[in-house]
């Protein structure tokens, strides 16, 4: 058997398995390793025609082009973890507020402890993304890497612009967890405010036993009332996610 293909075929496969690694849609850790495998291998077949090889793939030069191709996966797959993220931010701070922070369970996308809030803002963003194909503009902007970033053009570096991008992304967490959490925490802050001042006024009410409830309930019927705005926000940030995901994969020429 010829090792020169098997390493040909190893080399394409990288950055589509970076992609599926890193991203709940397509890589979520409760799906079977083989379906996995499965699907990486017909994404890369499907794409092996726009894919471009080097002639020549060296020993040492084979290691710097995987890695590359690592790393232009990962930088992709931000277009997606990067609205996940604000959603589970979202989660954190509405749950932190309501109450809800001494519950918390083993998020299946993740694997680590999520808060009850994050676990159904991070479903529901994830069918949300589906929803409005982002799954495939995310194939499409793959298929589009390997054009402006073709395997091996180049001995890999990380320019200047990666540290800023890095904190953009991190800013695009916050306003995305923010812009979802707002009316709860707005409201749930009045409702504070207006629970400290009546403990002042009258302190034979027991506020401070009597409050839990009336924040459990004014917080549900919010989250009920506020749920529809979720999409909108998504639908808002996608673009801009995948422009923020092309400039990190970009920065790895």
């Amino acid at each position: 058997m010829d090792l020169a293909v098997l390493e040909r075929i190893g080399i394409m496969v990288v950055r589509p398995g970076a992609l599926l690694m890193a991203t709940p849609v397509f890589g979520a850790a409760f799906a079977p390793p083989l379906i996995r495998v499965g699907l990486l291998l017909l994404i890369t077949f499907a794409l092996a025609p726009v894919i471009a090889l080097p002639a020549d793939l060296g020993q040492t030069s084979t290691t710097l082009i995987a890695g590359r191709e690592l790393l232009i996966g990962l930088g992709l797959s931000l277009s997606v973890r990067v609205l996940v993220a604000g959603a589970e931010l979202a989660g954190h701070l509405s749950g932190f507020q309501i109450g809800f922070a001494y519950s918390s369970l083993v998020d299946p996308q993740s694997g680590a402890r999520n808060g009850v809030l994050s676990v159904l803002y991070t479903n529901l963003v994830v069918m949300i993304f589906l929803v409005i194909d982002g799954h495939h503009q995310l194939l499409q902007a793959l298929a589009t890497s390997y054009s402006a970033l073709p395997i091996g053009g180049s001995a890999w570096t990380a320019t200047g612009e990666l540290a800023p991008l890095v904190a953009r992304t991190l800013g695009t967490v916050f306003v995305i967890g923010v812009r979802i959490a707002a009316p709860v925490v707005l409201v749930l802050f009045i409702v504070e405010v207006t629970l400290g001042l009546l403990s002042r006024v009258a302190p034979q009410l027991n506020i401070s036993v009597n409050a839990g409830p009336l924040r459990l309930f004014t917080g549900i019927a919010l989250l009920g009332a506020t749920l529809a705005v979720v999409p909108d926000v998504i639908h808002t940030s996608v673009a801009p996610a995948f422009q923020l995901a092309a400039r990190v994969a970009a920065a790895f020429r």
